[in-house]
């Protein structure tokens, strides 16, 4: 494909690459995140469940930048909201220096909030990244949408890069503004540059009618999300945070004079719901998992090399259209990969295996965020911008709310229960003091993160002691531990293995929505791209 030909301004290359480094940035702030885990265990004693809230609270705040974005973008326009987002940028380039080491409990605060301030930037630059791209390109938004999110694992392989060759050398801190460098970048490529306007906004229509089709339906998914973030992070109680999700369903039913939303949209808002949770809340524990379950070196090894198979598929989206497979099709291919590669990858003994196993599951999640952007876009151009920044903001929220945590506790829980299965006497001394809690699931309390992290420190230098002698298994390295720290690290493993199985479940769901769409596609004649007619009606393009 040639974009100065499908593109419909002559500045749809300049204005798509400076989307890509937008999202570039936030990739490698979010990657660099993923990989120092281990540092904030050691340093503040932070149970799995409080480093999975740090990592993923980017994503409520992606949501609320994205949301935001995504319903005045069409009505403000896109010079504000870069701005915005680049001072938001920032402002959490520097809480990192602001944290704490004798106080565990306010550096967890300045982290958590300073990565929801770095995902509010983002959220707020994809409220314009993603509308732009869909707009610019009309023809093959797929194949545009693929490629502008290509930027996210090249920004995942940036960032681990990063970790692996300058984690032992230089502060975490300092690690975690390396982002400012895309930053730079996206700034220079916006400025000064003319931005076109949507279809819905060409079309001249009001708010309630480009909010119709999310309409009831699409409003609850959204307010059950924020329900769940006004409870669990900002502390609400339950009445108060339900209330005030009611309150915003209230205001979007009379935005729209209560138009119940369209269902296949309520779908796809369900099932993005479901891709934030297993996609992204996966990416912010993987590196850690593999590398517990093989070494901490070839943990971030594996996290860069899935990042890289991603971001060399994104780019290959059109030639798959071409061969015949519509978006639904790469959507239902791509989730049974997914749950494939996360149940091959809960096997995994050698790093051999680990490459072939995260293969897999690298090629499955790989178009889930982009090809149903693209859907969104495609189905709902009456809907502008809104659409598409709404599915964001829900798989973001997913990811911060449900995925990263709920992956962090599975940790406790399961590595909990099995210290206590098969280590009873070592409960006392390595149990976590603090529980873990998750929506409205039992506490668990998995094991403490000083302690392990110390068993893990001891670990790792045994292997690197062992790597330098030309030894690498990581078997041999659990024979300098104690026989209890063995037990510790073993119970670890276990978890995370049980944690990877339970996760295979998210696209094992996603695999049958995609079937039962594919299949109602098929019934009407096959999936089509929809337009905006000159009475304001949608009709098949071309």
């Amino acid at each position: 494909m040639n974009m100065q030909r499908d593109g419909i301004t002559p500045n749809a290359g300049r204005l798509l690459w400076a989307g890509f480094f937008a999202i570039l940035a936030a990739g490698v702030g979010f990657s660099i995140r993923a990989g120092i885990v281990d540092k904030w265990r050691l340093e503040f004693g932070f149970t799995d469940q409080q480093i999975g809230a740090i990592n993923t609270a980017g994503f409520p705040g992606f949501c609320f930048g994205i949301i935001a974005g995504g319903l005045v973008c069409d009505r403000l326009g896109y010079r504000v909201l870069i701005l915005l987002a680049f001072l938001f940028h920032l402002l959490s380039s520097v809480t990192p220096y602001l944290a704490p080491a004798n106080d565990a409990a306010l550096a967890y605060q300045i982290l958590y909030w300073g990565t929801f301030v770095f995902g509010l930037a983002n959220g707020t630059l994809e409220a314009v990244a993603n509308p732009l791209v869909a707009t610019l390109f009309p023809n093959h938004r797929t194949h545009y949408l693929n490629i502008l999110h290509a930027s996210w694992p090249a920004g995942l392989v940036l960032g681990g890069l990063t970790v692996y060759f300058f984690g032992g050398s230089i502060g975490w801190q300092t690690l975690l503004v390396v982002f400012l460098v895309p930053t730079l970048f996206y700034g220079a490529l916006f400025l000064g540059q003319g931005m076109p306007k949507s279809e819905a906004q060409r079309s001249g229509l009001s708010f309630g009618a480009m909010f119709g089709d999310v309409g009831l339906l699409g409003a609850a998914v959204i307010c059950l999300l924020l329900s769940q973030f006004f409870a669990g992070v900002l502390g609400l109680g339950p009445a108060l945070a339900y209330g005030i999700a009611g309150g915003l369903v209230v205001g979007a039913g009379v935005a729209t004079g209560f138009a119940l939303g369209s269902w296949l949209l309520f779908t796809l808002f369900v099932t993005h719901l479901l891709i934030g949770a297993v996609e992204l809340g996966t990416d912010s524990w993987i590196g850690n998992i593999t590398g517990n379950i093989l070494t901490p070196a070839q943990g971030q090894i594996l996290f860069v090399f899935t990042s890289a198979v991603m971001f060399t598929l994104r780019f290959c989206a059109g030639t798959i259209e071409r061969l015949g497979l519509s978006p639904i099709g790469i959507l239902l291919v791509s989730a049974v990969l997914a749950c494939a590669g996360l149940n091959l990858t809960a096997g995994i003994t050698t790093f051999t295996g680990a490459l072939l196993a995260l293969t897999v599951y690298a090629v499955g999640k790989t178009f889930f965020w982009p090809t149903m952007l693209a859907v969104a876009s495609d189905r709902f151009p009456r809907t502008g911008a809104i659409a598409i920044s709404l599915m964001g903001g829900i798989g973001m929220l997913a990811a911060g709310v449900v995925g990263g945590p709920g992956l962090g506790y599975a940790k406790d829980r399961f590595a909990g229960a099995e210290l206590r299965a098969t280590a009873p006497a070592l409960v006392a001394q390595y149990e976590a003091k603090e529980s873990s809690q998750f929506l409205s699931f039992d506490a668990a309390k998995g094991i403490d993160g000083k302690q392990l992290g110390a068993v893990n420190q001891k670990l790792g230098a045994a292997r690197t002691a062992l790597a330098a002698q030309g030894i690498d298994d990581p078997a041999k390295g659990l024979e300098q531990l104690t026989a209890d720290e063995r037990l510790v690290v073993a119970a670890s493993i276990a978890g995370d293995r049980k944690t990877l199985r339970v996760d295979s479940l998210v696209p094992a769901t996603m695999a049958a929505i995609y079937l039962l769409l594919a299949l109602w596609f098929r019934a009407r004649g096959g999936y089509r791209v929809l337009r905006i007619g000159k009475d304001g009606a949608v009709e098949p393009q071309g």
